[in-house]
């Protein structure tokens, strides 16, 4: 039985951020090519994108970024904190961001996962994802090299 406290989810906060980062980071989420702040601060500039964070027991727990382009929602940064594991966080965080896209009139999520992150493939095919056979395109526009294991 789970009782563990029901996750409380809002808006980031601007006292958030420096949290929300030191989550990612635990997460192992964060890369050197990807600055999160300036990354949270897009995501909060426009009404299309939002970081949600989950609360427990007033502790953050989890976050996930959400937004869309009028048609298909996507999700980054999905992370529950090792110390909350396991108690249906993950969970609860995919159906908010789920739900701020239904809000939205967007019909569809998307997400990304990397080809070696098996456990968290098996997470979103037990919340009914299912695997798109696409091929990922990437290009720095600002003239840098491509990322690191790109081909």
């Amino acid at each position: 039985m789970n009782t563990a406290p029901a996750l409380a989810i809002s808006d980031i906060t601007g006292a958030d951020v420096p949290a929300i980062i030191a989550l990612w980071q635990r997460c192992g989420l964060t890369r050197p090519w990807n600055d999160p702040a300036a990354d949270i601060a897009l995501a909060r500039r426009g009404d299309s994108s939002t970081v949600l964070v989950g609360r427990s027991g007033g502790a953050i727990a989890a976050s996930a970024m959400v937004g869309h382009d009028g048609h298909r929602g996507w999700v980054y940064y999905v992370s529950v904190d090792p110390e909350h594991r396991g108690r249906d966080h993950g969970r609860a965080i995919m159906a908010a961001a789920e739900d701020w896209l239904r809000a939205r009139g967007i019909a569809k999520l998307m997400l990304m996962v990397r080809g070696d992150n098996i456990k968290v493939q098996e997470f979103y095919q037990a919340l009914d994802y299912a695997v798109q056979d696409s091929v990922v395109f990437s290009k720095w526009l600002d003239g840098r090299p491509p990322t690191p294991g790109m081909k």
